[in-house]
C-alpha cells in the first residue's frame, strides 16, 4: 500500500466530511441559495486540493459575476476553478456518477446538461441565465469532455447565448497541469477511456503536481459565434504562452485564498 495515497485519502476523507457538515449547516440555516452553494463549492474545493497535495499557481484575477469559460483536461478542473472563486458550473449529467467530485458538483449547483438533447440544452440555458441574473459567477467547459491537452477543441456557441441576451461579461481561463519533473501534462489529463478511479488513486500516489490558470480580461460580445471563437483563441493563446513562473509573493497570495 502506498504510504502517500493513504495520507491523502486520509486527508481527502475528512476534507470530505467537513464540507458535508458545512453543507448540511447551510440547509439548517435555510441559506441554500445559489450564492451560498457557490461559497460553499469555494470552500469545499480549496480544502479538496490542500488535502490532494495540489498546488496552484495563477495569473489574472477571476471574475465575480458574468461566465467563465475553460478548457477541459480532468475532473479535477472543476475544483481548480472552484478554489479561485464562488461559482456555479455547467457539466454534463454523467458527472453526477463521478465519485467525490460528483457529489461535490450536486452540492454546489451544478447545472447538469444531457449532451444531445434540445430539451435539456433550452433547459440548461435558462438555467444559466438565471444564474448570472443572480450575480453568480457560471464556469463551463465548452469542449463538453476533457481532453489530453493536445488541443482545444470547438466551443458551441449556444452555450454563449445566455451571456450574450443579458450583457454579462465573459472570461476565458486557461488551465495546464506540471508534473513535478517536467514531463508532460498528457499523463496527469484525465481522458478517453481511462478509469475514473485508477487515474484518481495514480494521482494520490504520485509526486506533488501544480496546476496552472490564466484568467483573461473579461469581454462583453454582441455575438454568440464570435464570442466562442474570441474566447477558444484567448485559451489557447494563454496556454501556448508558456509556464508561469512565480515568487513566494504569489503562494502567498493563494495562501490567504486558501485561509478565506
Amino acid at each position: 500500500m502506498n504510504l502517500r495515497a493513504m495520507r491523502r485519502g486520509v486527508c481527502l476523507g475528512a476534507a470530505l466530511i467537513r464540507s458535508t457538515l458545512s453543507y448540511a449547516r447551510i440547509g439548517v440555516r435555510r441559506r441554500n441559495t445559489p450564492q451560498a452553494r457557490a461559497m460553499w463549492m469555494h470552500r469545499s474545493s480549496i480544502s479538496v486540493l490542500r488535502a490532494m497535495d495540489v498546488e496552484c499557481r495563477r495569473e489574472g484575477n477571476p471574475p465575480a459575476s458574468g461566465l467563465l469559460v475553460a478548457n477541459h483536461l480532468s475532473y479535477l478542473d472543476i475544483v481548480v476553478l472552484a478554489a479561485q472563486a464562488p461559482c456555479a458550473f455547467v457539466s454534463k449529467r454523467e458527472v453526477q456518477r463521478w465519485p467525490v467530485f460528483g457529489m461535490l458538483a450536486k452540492a454546489g449547483g451544478t447545472i447538469f446538461l444531457n449532451r444531445g438533447s434540445r430539451a435539456s440544452a433550452a433547459r440548461a440555458a435558462t438555467s444559466i441565465g438565471q444564474r448570472l441574473a443572480s450575480s453568480v459567477c457560471v464556469a463551463l467547459f465548452p469542449e463538453g469532455t476533457s481532453t489530453d491537452g493536445s488541443t482545444v477543441r470547438h466551443f458551441p456557441p449556444w452555450l454563449f447565448e445566455p451571456a450574450i441576451e443579458s450583457r454579462h461579461c465573459i472570461t476565458a481561463a486557461s488551465i495546464r497541469y506540471l508534473p513535478a519533473d517536467g514531463g508532460d501534462e498528457l499523463h496527469l489529463c484525465w481522458f478517453g477511456d481511462a478509469s475514473f478511479l485508477s487515474h484518481l488513486w495514480s494521482l494520490l500516489c504520485g509526486e506533488r503536481f501544480t496546476v496552472q490558470i490564466r484568467f483573461g480580461h473579461p469581454q462583453v460580445y454582441m455575438d454568440r459565434t464570435i464570442a466562442a471563437a474570441a474566447t477558444r483563441e484567448t485559451i489557447l493563446s494563454m496556454r501556448a504562452a508558456g509556464i508561469l513562473q512565480f515568487g513566494s509573493s504569489h503562494n502567498r497570495k493563494f495562501e490567504r485564498c486558501e485561509a478565506a
